[in-house]
């Protein structure tokens, strides 16, 4: 149910510092910069956030522009159907999306996953990231994290089968995930890949640049491979059916939970495992990813555990168990 009362657009920059650093192979940060999104009608607000990234051209400054930019529009009576021919998938148009949904659910007075035709979220198992570092440095924070049963690891080239051996030393009995995050290369790419294997690794994220990943087409993948900044949106799928195994879906990169959860459906229908994924954020970015960790295969929605803090009214973490979040929080 979508108010009739006009509706009101605000949007603000956050940051949010994060315990320690994170660290991947394009470089470590120790905050993370969002923007949050508030769409109001009468007296009701709805709530949504995203993290703009660099590597697609993204800044916070951007991101709040182009996120402004829809206040005459919402106005004058744009819905969220129309937000998505309106905007282009990014991150900008996920924080007004999920926004909107949010709106959606309070004017309702009902959970989103209920408007939406959806099955109610369940707590679900979180991977928890291990930042790039030397593999001395990897399999201490994997030691302390030993404990978990499911670890995301990220990789960065040369040395990688080093890393990921002494991770797997230091945590034997947890489930391993890798992210290479683009950094490896065709001549690498076969020996990082078994000496993953070689170690029980479930999945490898993103081996290759996206744009320059065909050498997946011609190898013999010894254990699936997952692509992320090789996809999108729903247009992207078709093009990857013979280079990846599985998809990371992020509300970030679909331009929001809306276009997120029909790619996911579009998704299985093609064949592919589905990872849902995060960037280093809130649990307001967190809460809507849970509709789509119902469909997943692995579930990455560890970034306020990474933050030094979490906004009041965050999802319920219990180890790396994730609960379904609180109307207060969204949806």
């Amino acid at each position: 149910m979508t108010s009739t009362l006009p509706r009101n657009l605000l949007a603000r920059i956050e940051r949010w510092p994060i315990a320690g650093s994170f660290t991947i192979s394009r470089g470590a940060k120790t905050e993370a910069v969002v923007v949050v999104a508030k769409v109001s009608a009468g007296n009701l607000t709805g709530r949504g956030e995203c993290t703009p990234y660099a590597r697609y051209g993204e800044t916070p400054e951007s991101t709040l522009n182009a996120i402004e930019a829809m206040v005459e529009p919402l106005r004058s009576g744009l819905d969220r159907a129309g937000l998505q021919t309106a905007m282009p998938a990014s991150a900008a148009r996920n924080a007004l999306d999920c926004a909107m949904l949010d709106l959606e659910a309070k004017t309702a007075g009902r959970r989103i996953w209920d408007l939406l035709g959806r099955p109610a979220p369940a707590p679900c198992t979180t991977a928890y990231t291990l930042s790039l570092g030397t593999p001395e440095a990897m399999a201490e924070a994997a030691a302390r994290a030993a404990h978990r049963p499911l670890l995301k690891v990220k990789l960065g080239g040369d040395g990688d089968g080093a890393r990921i051996a002494a991770v797997r030393t230091a945590a034997p009995r947890s489930e391993l995930i890798v992210d290479a995050n683009e950094a490896w290369t065709s001549a690498n790419l076969e020996h990082n890949l078994n000496a993953c294997a070689q170690v029980g690794v479930t999945l490898v994220e993103q081996p290759l640049p996206a744009g320059h990943d065909d050498a997946l087409a011609r190898i013999q993948r010894p254990i699936p491979v997952c692509a992320d900044e090789s996809v999108h949106a729903r247009a992207s799928l078709a093009a990857l059916r013979d280079r990846y195994d599985a998809v990371n879906i992020k509300l970030d990169k679909t331009g929001g939970l809306t276009e997120a959860l029909a790619m996911a459906d579009e998704a299985r229908a093609l064949g592919f495992d589905i990872m849902v994924g995060c960037m280093v954020a809130t649990s307001l970015a967190m809460a809507p990813a849970m509709l789509i960790a119902q469909q997943a295969r692995l579930v990455d929605l560890d970034g306020p555990l990474l933050l030094s803090a979490d906004r009041d009214g965050g999802l319920h973490y219990d180890g790396s168990t994730v609960y379904p979040p609180d109307a207060g929080l969204w949806g």
